[in-house]
């Protein structure tokens, strides 16, 4: 089915299923290539749903990176606020590929129940992703070996976000008539019912009246 890739610092949908592609961007002319285009692929290739599917990926358009540095942390935050799932690749290496942002991230993102972590035990340093690993499984959050596994827990969670078919749930209506109790006044909050003014409840007596038991017998 159909994807739409949103890069850096562009326009982020308000609605439909959507996948944010957190983990370490490689520097711009460094030897090593983004794993972020065959993740797309993936994505591509596994997606089913009726609607077209964006991907949210924080690398620029054309390579172009932001002017500010704030501008591209606060499109990062706000589209992995908006995505449906969160999909963490993280095939670390210290040297190229640190990831020190994307542990930060991870963190933030863990509790959403909406991150799926992905791992490559051949990367050049495993060690340094066994706390996420961690972390992720003391969440119940899916984890991963490979870029399709992860792409796959990714889409079950973009799946699960969707609403089911059929009208939209409506709010409960409460009856428009009070309830009346058997002796015919609406109950109280505490479900006894309510006395009206000017009757006292059995038992107790106006300010400064005396019960009739105890009142002196004229003489």
């Amino acid at each position: 089915m159909t994807v739409a890739v949103v890069w850096a610092r562009e326009p982020i949908p308000t609605s439909g299923p959507s996948v944010f592609l957190a983990g370490p961007t490689p520097r711009l002319g460094g030897a090593v290539e983004s794993w972020r285009p065959a993740a797309v692929e993936a994505l591509a290739e596994q997606w089913t749903g009726p609607e077209t599917l964006t991907v949210l990926t924080p690398e620029s358009r054309g390579g172009k990176r932001a002017a500010h540095y704030d501008d591209q942390v606060g499109w990062e935050t706000a589209a992995r606020q908006a995505a449906s799932a969160v999909l963490f690749w993280i095939p670390r290496d210290l040297a190229v590929l640190p990831g020190f942002t994307t542990n930060v991230e991870f963190g933030l993102d863990i509790g959403t129940g909406r991150a799926v972590l992905g791992c490559p035990p051949g990367c050049a340093n495993p060690e340094r992703n066994r706390y996420l690993i961690y972390v992720a499984r003391r969440h119940g959050a899916p984890v991963c070996e490979t870029l399709p596994d992860t792409v796959a827990a990714a889409l079950a969670t973009v799946r699960a976000a969707q609403p089911v078919g059929g009208p939209p749930p409506t709010c409960r209506r409460w009856p428009s008539t009070t309830p009346r109790s058997s002796t015919g006044s609406p109950p109280t909050p505490h479900g006894r019912p309510e006395r009206r003014a000017g009757r006292p409840a059995p038992g107790r007596h106006r300010l400064n009246e005396a019960p009739t038991r105890n009142r002196p017998t004229p003489l």
